[in-house]
């Protein structure tokens, strides 16, 4: 798979090697979640019936970011990084990342059909049934359809619905905000992930007989509810079962307002300083609380590694 960065106007494309007109799936896509899936998988099925190359036009950053409709934005599902990696295992050929600025906001519904669908060579798009683009959102579906006549044809993905819901990136945020991660499994079609680097920490997991990872994320990621969670953590291709502190640490810390991950790793004991790990956030299973004495508090991290484990199917 081939990612293209783009920018308004388009300079030099032709110099890209666009030998094939292009099926086209266009969206922000943040998540990738079925309903993603699903716009994506038919802009691939129809280039490969067509002889046409699969790809992805995707914006980054977000267009609401950048138009200061709200700083929930700045925080994503998915970082790019790992939004190309998504798309590469739904087969697309090629991706383009669009480059949303103040300029790219004031183009005209007509300029981005003539001036990037069109350079592009797209022959055939497919979107999300509520696709908006343009100066003001003022294109919809349907003046997609109509300038994209009669060389470029459009395909309209319709909703998907799960368990009464519309599968969508607002519902996935609003899941993982309240701690129900088996819905958002159910509308992402995979578990939700962080990936960050293992720093050190006050070691205090230690001396209490239960060692920590402790992640620095540097991605601007969604924060799930602080609290405590069965998790698998990937370091490198292997997967270890654990449970995950994601929290203010109120037993120990009183001035931090930041909150922390620490995942303790059953029968783990690498070393992995430096190193960067995945995080599967696999189920909820308290919230954060604090605790009188250091003897309430190993207790509750030993249920709490039980109820875990009983979770994950884990056997020592």
């Amino acid at each position: 798979m081939e990612i293209i960065p783009l920018s308004f106007p388009l300079n030099g494309l032709s110099m890209l090697s666009l030998d094939k007109p292009l099926s086209i799936a266009i969206g922000h896509f943040d998540g990738v979640h079925r309903g993603h899936q699903n716009v994506i998988r038919q802009a691939v099925a129809e280039a490969k019936e067509s002889e046409m190359l699969s790809a992805v036009l995707t914006f980054d950053p977000h267009p609401k970011e950048v138009l200061g409709q709200g700083d929930h934005y700045y925080r994503c599902l998915t970082p790019l990084d790992v939004k190309t990696a998504l798309f590469e295992k739904l087969g697309v050929d090629l991706v383009f990342i669009m480059r949303f600025d103040l300029e790219f906001a004031e183009v005209t519904p007509e300029r981005f059909v003539n001036d990037v669908l069109r350079v592009l060579r797209a022959k055939q798009v497919v979107v999300g049934f509520d696709f908006n683009f343009g100066h003001r959102g003022l294109g919809n579906t349907e003046t997609l359809m109509q300038l994209g006549q009669p060389d470029i044809s459009v395909h309209v993905i319709e909703p998907l619905i799960e368990k009464g819901i519309k599968v969508s990136s607002t519902y996935i945020r609003e899941a993982l905000e309240a701690g129900d991660f088996e819905l958002a499994h159910s509308l992402l079609g995979r578990s939700y992930e962080v990936k960050g680097i293992v720093v050190h920490g006050d070691k205090r997991g230690r001396t209490i007989g239960f060692p920590t990872a402790n992640l620095q994320i540097n991605d601007p990621y969604i924060a799930p509810r602080i609290g405590v969670y069965a998790i698998t953590a990937w370091i490198g291709e292997k997967a270890y079962s654990g449970v995950l502190n994601y929290g203010l640490k109120p037993t120990f810390n009183k001035n931090d307002p930041h909150p922390i991950m620490e995942a303790h790793l059953f029968d783990f004991n690498g070393d992995i300083y430096g190193e960067q790990i995945r995080l599967q956030f696999i189920s909820f299973i308290r919230a954060e609380i604090k605790f009188n004495s250091i003897d309430d508090l190993i207790k509750q991290i030993e249920a709490d590694s039980e109820r875990a484990k009983e979770i994950l199917g884990y056997t020592d």
